[in-house]
């Protein structure tokens, strides 16, 4: 099976998907920044699985430390055939009128460049012309890049935004290096990042917003993301899949 790299794979969405790719047998990386206990709790629950697992501390809005993260993911599983581009952060709810550059510049340094670092190092090991024999890449967007979270999250919404426009341009540029570039949208999802937001039961109050009436868990967005980097998808790139309950 492949080798795969989770970027903020500690909690919600990205160990929900390590836990799906190491059902379906794939050696994983297992990125995160301060969570070290959890990271690595989460190892030693994936390996029991039988399959190799790593935990890495990195800063992926950091270009060194990022080249460091590829390089020991390269020396401990072997070649990367696969990128989750999970990381992110959301900062207390804010209008545009009270937000200060600090903020504004730190959500889109780990929220947007972060993913195009991620990105460049994947393609210079994935891409044919490199040597490589391909793979897919999945980046984690939001339906908020859609709706814009005003009153809320506007930065968090533009940086899904520039994530949206990534996979569009980036599929194109890397389709005939035999590198899938897809992106998924969640919507409410049940995570501690609306903890992060400053409102940890945030979903109750929208849920009345969204068609279906409740929010969504993370395994649902795990399983279309190990979808997006299989097989059965060998014929989709540049492409948006929705996991919002209908918003």
């Amino acid at each position: 099976m492949g080798n795969i790299l989770i970027t903020g794979a500690s909690r919600g969405i990205g160990a929900a998907t390590a836990r799906v790719l190491a059902s379906k047998g794939h050696n994983l990386c297992i990125n995160y920044h301060q969570q070290k206990d959890s990271a690595d709790q989460l190892v030693k629950e994936l390996q029991k699985t039988g399959i190799k697992a790593i935990a890495v501390q990195a800063d992926v809005s950091k270009e060194l430390q990022v080249v460091d993260l590829f390089n020991t993911c390269d020396e401990h599983l072997g070649p990367l055939t696969g990128l989750v581009n999970n990381m992110g952060i959301l900062l207390p709810q804010m209008r545009v009128e009270q937000m200060d550059a600090q903020r504004i510049n730190c959500l889109l340094t780990t929220n947007v460049t972060s993913y195009f670092l991620c990105c460049r190092e994947a393609i210079k090991r994935m891409a044919l012309k490199n040597g490589g024999q391909g793979g897919a890449i999945v980046n984690v967007s939001s339906a908020a890049s859609r709706l814009g979270a005003a009153f809320e999250y506007v930065d968090y919404a533009a940086s899904k935004g520039a994530i949206d426009t990534l996979t569009i341009g980036l599929s194109k540029e890397v389709a005939l290096e035999a590198i899938r570039v897809n992106c998924v949208r969640p919507g409410f999802i049940a995570t501690n990042m609306h903890a992060d937001g400053g409102e940890p039961n945030r979903i109750e109050r929208v849920k009345d917003t969204i068609p279906m009436g409740r929010g969504g868990q993370p395994e649902k967005v795990a399983n279309a993301i190990a979808w997006l980097l299989s097989e059965e998808a060998s014929y989709v790139t540049g492409s948006f899949t929705e996991i919002a309950g209908g918003r």
